[in-house]
Parts: structure tokens; sequence; C-alpha cells
């Protein structure tokens, strides 16, 4: 298990950590999301032992990560958002070099990068120059260089940044099966669908804390329980109208062509007994339901890079 508590960070007059608390659990795949300036780089390096910070506690394991660097970095692999690119070198070179990093050699490490070159798609490309690779093998390549001493934690910045759908599907695949063996995944991105589909746990960062962080499956449920009511009605809106004005728990009423989009904060039940009372009004509801929810609209909401649905406050008096 991953936990940070209260961790604080300046650059000078910046404060790039302002008390960030976070927790990841042990065989979880954890989204790990904010705008750019947020704080996801800052928090990654502290994370990796490359920076310290002023304030707060960082424990991997229960190891304090600024008191444990070694042993730490042997339980952690790294794919970074861009591989640097070593010059007249080749992929089975490249994977013999970071095994030898971690004083690994010999046959059995030979049978590792096999394994992990065939994981990855890239058997039979051991004499290949790393320069010549496309952008989506390199990334595979970065991967397969991160996995290489077997680390229980694998960080993971923006690893389908600029990948074709075909390669990001297989990315995306062949992460989902590293956690499922068990390795602790942390993903940085601004692809919210991939987080969406992948990750097990998100935490959303915005100016150097921590907004929201949980199971995706709580996160996502808190998103749907507010998000509008969708009423589709055939004909005329006035009927409906009168009965939602009549409504103590509907908050504010929109209209989209035939459809009216309530803000409702009553209970299930009571949403229930909402369609119930229209239906026998002798509404024509052609369907009633919940806005769902996604974590986009969750994380525009959350940063402020978007302002929040603006709706039509209903007026007793008015007639539709």
């Amino acid at each position: 298990m991953i936990q940070v508590k209260d961790i604080k960070k300046n650059y000078g007059q910046l404060m790039a950590l302002d008390g960030l608390s976070m927790t990841i659990p042990n065989d979880s795949c954890y989204g790990f999301v904010g705008p750019n300036g947020a704080g996801k780089t800052t928090t990654i390096q502290i994370l990796l032992g490359l920076l310290y910070p002023e304030e707060g506690t960082v424990l991997i394991d229960d190891m304090e990560a600024g008191s444990h660097v070694r042993r730490l970095k042997k339980r952690i692999g790294y794919v970074p958002d861009y591989m640097g690119i070593y010059p007249n070198i080749r992929v089975g070179e490249y994977m013999d070099f970071f095994a030898s990093c971690y004083d690994l050699y010999g046959a059995r490490t030979h049978r590792r990068i096999e394994m992990l070159l065939d994981m990855v798609g890239m058997k039979g490309r051991e004499r290949q120059m790393v320069d010549t690779l496309s952008r989506g093998m390199q990334q595979k390549l970065s991967l397969a260089r991160a996995l290489i001493h077997d680390p229980k934690i694998l960080i993971l910045d923006e690893p389908t940044a600029g990948l074709d759908p075909g390669t990001r599907y297989e990315y995306k695949r062949m992460i989902t099966e590293l956690q499922d063996d068990g390795k602790t995944i942390l993903i940085s991105s601004h692809i919210l669908t991939d987080i969406s589909e992948i990750c097990t746990d998100v935490g959303i960062i915005d100016q150097g804390k921590m907004v929201m962080e949980g199971r995706l499956s709580d996160v996502l449920k808190k998103v749907n329980s507010s998000s509008p009511i969708i009423i589709s009605i055939e004909g005329s809106l006035t009927g409906a109208m009168s009965v939602l004005k009549e409504d103590r728990h509907v908050r504010s009423i929109s209209i989209r062509a035939q459809e009216i989009l309530i803000s409702y904060d009553g209970s299930p039940e009571e949403e229930t007994a909402l369609l119930a009372t229209l239906i026998k009004g002798g509404i024509p509801v052609r369907s009633f339901h919940r806005e769902k929810g996604n974590l986009e609209a969750l994380f525009m909401q959350l940063t402020g890079l978007r302002e929040e649905r603006t709706v039509i406050n209903y007026d007793t008096g008015a007639d539709i």
C-alpha cells in the first residue's frame, strides 16, 4: 500500500503540493488525474525518491520513501511519459543494460528478457535499433524495461498518449493483465476514458490538493446520483411542467427539445413516486431516467475547467 499524508512541496514561491494526501491500495490500478500544473509530476517524483517534500510523510509498504530509497527502487518500476532514446543501441542491448542496473545477469535474466519482449509483442526484434522503433513500440519497450526486475509497484506517466487506437487497446490490455497478476499500478493520464476503463480507484488532484478519491465505482455512483433526471415527453410539455413545479424535490428545470431536465434531490423511492404521478396525470412519458455520469464531467466540475450546467430556474407563475 502507498500512503501519502499531508505532503507539501514548494518551488520558490510556487506551492506545487499543498497538503496532498492519497491512498493507493495493494493490487489496485489507481488513476491519478488532474489539470496541467496540478502537482501530478511532483507527486510521482516524490514517490520515486527523486524529490523530497518539505512536510508530510510518504509510506510505501510501511517504509518511509525518503529513508529507504535503494530498497524501494527495487520495488518500483517507472514508465515516463516519453521514452529517452539511446542512439546506436539495439533492443536486446537496451534490455541488457537496464537489467545490469539491478545486478541481473545470466541465463535466467536472458529468459526473462525474452518473456517480457514476447509479452509486449516485440519478440524477434532484439537486434532492431531502438531509435527506429515507432512511438507505440517504444512505449511497449519502455514497459518491458520497467518490468525487468519484477517490481511490485508500477508507475506509468501518460502511457497511452500519442498511441494509435490499436496500440492503445493492446497497452490497456497489458496493464489490466499486470494488475490481475498482483501489481499495484498508478497511472497518471489525461485520457479519462482509459482511466474509466482500466482503473479500480481514482484520485483527482487540483492545485496541489486531493479533491476527490476512492473506488472508481463509488465515485461514479456519486456522479450518477447528482446528475439530472431526463424526462422525455410526447407532445406538449405544459402538463408535465405543472406537475414538476409542485414537487418540492425539483430544484431546477431546463428544456432540451422534447426533453425536460430536472435537478432532483429526492430519494429513489421519491423519484419513482414522481414518475407515477406524471403517468396518473395522463402525461405521455416516453422515458424517465438519470443522466449517466462520467469521469470527465466530474473532473471538469471539480477542477473548475467548465462552468456548471446552466439551467432555467422554474417560476411558479410561468406557463410553457
